[in-house]
């Protein structure tokens, strides 16, 4: 007997009709949901750098086991709220 390596045509079918519910019910709200994301990870990004900016940060202690992986997106983020260069203090962005 050999062992055929296609995907069976019921499974075939089943995604198919996953993609299609995918288009009709999901994909309208990918964007609001997206949008949602980077409004919630734009705040929390404030948050976290406020010292940075000149406001007192009451959870700067805890943040410090963050500011490692969030180094790396901080260019991003600056950019994309509206800073053109990153504030000036603690560490050089660009």
């Amino acid at each position: 007997m050999a062992v055929t390596t296609t995907v069976p045509r019921w499974r075939r079918r089943l995604r198919e009709i996953r993609e299609i519910y995918e288009g009709l019910y999901i994909a309208p709200y990918r964007a609001t949901i997206h949008r949602e994301y980077l409004r919630q990870h734009d705040a929390f990004m404030l948050m976290g750098f406020s010292d940075l900016l000149g406001v007192p940060n009451p959870v700067q202690f805890y943040m410090l086991e963050l500011y490692p992986s969030l180094i790396e997106e901080f260019h991003e983020w600056h950019v994309r709220v509206g800073m053109e260069r990153g504030p000036e203090g603690g560490f050089r962005c660009c």
